[in-house]
């Protein structure tokens, strides 16, 4: 397959369209003004990201398996359109109870356009590139991260919470004008009938896996509520699990997690993410409560975290050839688990550079483990089912976020209390709270690296598989 002008466009054109997805952060934003526009308490406006979030995950790896059956490019160009929709849906809604329904939709077309990206933007190019591409599509999501809070920002001050809506539409719309440049769809030969209830069951799984998640720290409030979201999870996965070892072509064959360096480099990317995410979950608030920093310094040096994994990404895939994907990956983890340690050791006279270091130490990580720990999923699984491999690889990401927004929340909160009846003061008890998650959660990281090494040839190993040769 040779390189051309169209391979290079057809990139661009992804990369484009990828962007609706991670400029999503933009909504975060809004979230003061969405509540005040429509007179709901703070604590409604998670619901604008649950019902969202739940949604794509839940959604991803059907989406993907259809991908591989009709099309990849058929299930993605579906998601431009939708999306187009469903930002004007958005914008326009009058009620609270509206935005979220829009928003459950903008779930859906999220996820038919993100569950396909990998697979596409690897047909692009010939197989020995897969990992230099990967790494390129990745750093589309970096770039969202850096973007969107500075544009919905801009945005929301001259035209209110709307506009991070709005301005996603017209970047829908040109990426639908010239997806005709992406490989046209095929559907495979001799295909299996797609397993629609199996697709089903295994949506309830993720989604009621997601919820329980949430509401881990609400349980004893709730104790029945979360006794029937663990019975759904686990009756669901059961069901689905049962099913598909009697179909020739389920959503994902579950027998691939027998593999131990494979079902541990799944769990090491939802390790990471729970990790790396709490930098956006509670830097922020080390910024406002102890640093002394203006707001635009203070956006500059939590956007430093974001910009390293945005150009380590590229980086990342293409030294995987010349280094092992394994190997690579295994850095990655020891940067993440290292650079939190270091967060966990600010004062309350904070120094730019000490700072700076470890925000940039930890995106440098994610981005080396993400292109590395994709490359090893998309080069494990046939490239028949390369739409399931990209968006299982995204969806342990999400999982590893949604783990992190609950039980870092649940932690901080508990060492808060803890601090705070040892006689500190307010600020005195937050910081050492803000110090002892960081510390937790990043020598947690280290230890789980530690365990897996007692079997040194899932990381230290040659690879046969997700590696370029």
């Amino acid at each position: 397959m040779p390189i051309t002008a169209r391979s290079y466009l057809g990139l661009l054109v992804l990369g484009l369209g990828t962007l609706v997805g991670p400029l999503d952060s933009s909504v975060n934003i809004a979230f003061p003004y969405i509540t005040g526009a429509f007179g709901v308490p703070l604590e409604d406006i998670r619901w604008v990201i649950v019902s969202y979030v739940l949604t794509y995950s839940s959604l991803m790896l059907v989406f993907g398996k259809l991908g591989d059956l009709f099309g990849h490019r058929l299930i993605f160009t579906a998601g431009l359109l939708v999306s187009a929709i469903t930002f004007v849906l958005c914008a326009t809604a009058t009620e609270f109870g509206w935005l979220l329904a829009f928003r459950v939709a903008q779930g859906i077309s999220a996820s038919l356009v993100l569950s396909c990206g990998p697979a596409i933007a690897t047909s692009l190019f010939p197989e020995q590139y897969r990992s230099r591409v990967l790494g390129i599509y990745l750093m589309m999501f970096g770039i969202g991260g850096v973007l969107g809070p500075s544009i919905g920002g801009m945005m929301v001050a001259v035209w209110d919470w709307p506009a991070v809506f709005w301005f996603r539409v017209p970047i829908s719309v040109l990426a639908l004008l010239f997806v005709f440049i992406l490989p046209k769809p095929s559907r495979q030969r001799d295909a299996e009938p797609f397993d629609t209830f199996g697709a089903a069951l295994l949506a309830i799984a993720v989604s009621a896996l997601l919820l329980t998640v949430t509401q881990l720290q609400h349980a004893g409030e709730t104790p029945l509520l979360f006794a029937i979201l663990v019975v759904l999870t686990g009756s669901a996965a059961w069901l689905y699990m049962r099913r598909s070892r009697n179909q020739n072509s389920p959503v994902i064959r579950m027998r691939i997690f027998r593999d131990v360096p494979f079902a541990v480099f799944n769990l090491a990317g939802i390790a990471v993410n729970l990790t790396g995410f709490a930098i956006l979950l509670l830097v922020p608030y080390y910024l406002s409560e102890v640093s002394g920093f203006s707001v635009g310094l203070g956006g500059f040096v939590l956007a430093l975290s974001a910009i390293a994994t945005m150009l380590a990404s590229p980086a990342g895939g293409w030294l995987i050839g010349r280094f092992a994907a394994n190997r690579m990956a295994f850095a990655g983890i020891a940067l993440v688990g290292l650079s939190s340690i270091f967060v966990g050791l600010w004062d309350d006279t904070p120094r730019i550079w000490a700072m700076s270091a470890p925000l940039i130490l930890s995106g440098l990580g994610i981005g080396l483990f993400q292109v590395s720990y994709m490359s090893t999923v998309t080069g494990t699984l046939p490239v028949s089912e390369r739409g399931v491999a990209g968006s299982l690889a995204l969806l342990t990401r999400t999982i590893g976020v949604v783990c992190s927004a609950s039980f870092l929340t649940w932690a901080f909160s508990a060492f808060s209390t803890h601090h705070a009846a040892s006689g500190m003061n307010t600020n005195a008890s937050f910081l050492a709270a803000f110090q002892s998650t960081f510390i937790a959660v990043g020598t947690c990281l280290l230890v789980f690296l530690f365990v897996t090494c007692v079997r040194p040839s899932i990381w230290f190993g040659r690879q046969t598989e997700g590696t370029e040769t």
